[in-house]
């Protein structure tokens, strides 16, 4: 154990880890699904179980398996998409509930919480009823928890994770020491199963099979090496207020006063490293009434003038413009958002558009930086002007099927994207588009005509205009997503081939051929099948 002075309390660690959080968040939610239910993601080409609920993990449903064998086991199984960056929130709103516990409350991302309780166990009658206490409350919430207490933070995380150990650090199995799966199936190989097998073995021998992390995750289990916490630390919104002794009812004195408001809080968020996403001035009269005005930013900033001017957008906007009566006597500055901003070198980035390593290496792009910010500044001064939900932007979805590919967000809110969230594929420089940019909706009927039932179309008419076919490219094959089959719909059922092609204008189209030949669905017909159909879903510019 790592030495404490005689007078501080021996280190003590509270696991807390939420085995079903991702299934506990889907059942609080409003519309909750019927259980057995998991939430899929896509890994590769296919699409997995990321996390299940306990009824269906009861029925033998593990993370990892593929969807389609998943249904094949369990045809009832109700299908949601995995949302990691709300599993995140939820996490952290599950950390601010243990604040009232430890100052110290650390977030071992996806599934559990750490909190060093050695010096406030006390006060809520030891350790067991502390964490008594806070199993309480989390299943209040509807969540699933297993607890363990532990001398390091390692070793209360692998109690919780493998109950099984009973508290012994030597009967915990090697999956604790989270060396992966290739490191943990060569030592099962070797004949270590149990933590206590690995102990025994010399350190250096360990290292050289394993690597330094197998001999550093053992000190770290029983407190050799010490393992900091990072916890969760959550900042007070920044204040900035000027009194005024005397009021200040003219338009030029009012923005003097923010002006002064806003370098001191950019001066402030420079200290700290952060950045500013919203702002709220309250401006406070001498008659007792108050107006407030509010701006957020999609990137967190701390350019006065860039704020100054974003309020000036906002005060424009305004339908009833500010009217000062007697005058202003308080005016508040508050920011309730930020986000870390690291700090720039301006003379380094204007000595040239790129900046290399040692080895010649482009690290960054300096005119792509600039474009990126003034879009980020067109946007939130358009944003404030028309209101944020006027203002809208494409992001990637996860789904095969072109319109549903793509949805819809608030500009503002698509900059605050995660870095785990999709991003849009990246053509080759030699390819072209694979898929147009526009996208008829719903797509429409064409007549065609193929020299081979199954091969491209050799003419077709659409909008009563015959176009015959120069070339063709594909077929791109996109089977229909049966877990959303409607029956009649243009988008259920039927197997998709799409053809980019080009007639002899030079026009090129997306054209789908909607089921195949040989695809039997829908209501019969006189051959006992419905025929295919073509239809025209996109132009190419």
């Amino acid at each position: 154990m790592p030495p404490t002075s005689p007078n501080s309390p021996a280190p003590l660690y509270l696991a807390l880890l939420f085995p079903f959080l991702p299934s506990d968040r889907c059942s609080r939610s409003t519309a909750p699904p019927e259980p057995p239910f998991a939430l899929v993601g896509r890994s590769g080409s296919a699409q997995r179980l990321a996390a299940v609920c306990p009824r269906a993990r009861a029925l033998g449903l593990l993370p990892g398996l593929p969807l389609a064998d998943a249904r094949a086991q369990e045809p009832r199984l109700a299908v949601v998409a995995h949302d990691p960056v709300a599993d995140a929130a939820l996490l952290r709103a599950l950390a601010r509930l243990c604040e009232d516990a430890t100052p110290t409350v650390a977030i071992e991302r996806p599934d559990a919480l750490l909190l060093e309780i050695g010096g406030s166990s006390h006060l809520f009658g030891g350790p067991q009823a502390l964490a008594d206490r806070l199993r309480q409350r989390m299943e209040a919430h509807g969540m699933h928890l297993r607890e363990a207490l532990g001398a390091t933070p390692d070793a209360a995380l692998a109690f919780a994770r493998y109950p099984s150990a009973d508290g012994m650090i030597g009967h915990l199995p090697v999956a604790a020491l989270s060396l992966g799966e290739d490191a943990e199936r060569g030592l099962r190989r070797a004949g270590l199963a149990l933590v206590r097998d690995v102990a025994r073995q010399p350190r250096a021998a360990i290292a050289a099979r394993f690597g330094m992390g197998a001999a550093l995750a053992l000190d770290r289990l029983d407190g050799s090496a010490p393992r900091p916490l990072s916890p969760r630390r959550e900042h007070a919104p920044l204040r900035f207020e000027e009194r005024l002794a005397e009021p200040v009812a003219t338009a030029d004195g009012v923005r003097a006063i923010m002006a002064r408001l806003i370098e001191r809080a950019c001066r402030r968020l420079a200290r700290r490293g952060l950045g500013g996403r919203r702002f709220d001035m309250s401006l406070f009269r001498t008659d007792g009434q108050t107006h407030g005005l509010a701006m957020e930013s999609g990137r967190p900033t701390r350019d006065p003038a860039a704020i100054a001017r974003l309020f000036a957008e906002r005060i424009e906007a305004l339908a009833d413009p500010l009217d000062p009566g007697f005058g202003y006597d308080r005016i508040l500055l508050s920011i309730g958002r930020t986000d870390a901003l690291a700090a720039h070198q301006p003379a380094l980035e204007a000595a040239g558009d790129r900046v290399d390593d040692r080895d010649g290496d482009r690290v960054g792009d300096r005119d792509g930086d600039r474009r990126n910010d003034a879009l980020a500044a067109l946007i939130d001064r358009l944003s404030i002007r028309f209101g944020p939900a006027r203002l809208l932007r494409l992001l990637p979805a996860q789904s095969h099927v072109p319109e549903r590919a793509e949805r819809r967000v608030e500009a503002q809110s698509a900059e605050r994207r995660s870095a785990d969230a999709l991003s849009w594929p990246q053509p080759l420089n030699a390819d072209p588009p694979a898929r147009p940019i526009f996208l008829f909706d719903p797509p429409e009927p064409v007549e065609v005509l193929a020299e081979v039932p199954d091969g491209p179309p050799f003419r077709f008419r659409w909008r009563s205009i015959q176009h015959r076919v120069a070339c063709a490219e594909g077929p791109e094959r996109i089977a229909p997503e049966w877990w959303r089959l409607k029956d009649g719909a243009l988008h259920g059922g039927r197997t998709r081939d799409y053809w980019r092609v080009e007639d002899m204008e030079g026009r090129r189209f997306w054209l789908f051929r909607h089921g195949l030949c040989d695809e039997p669905q829908g209501a019969p017909r006189a051959g006992g099948m419905r025929p295919p159909g073509w239809f025209l879903h996109g132009l190419f510019a």
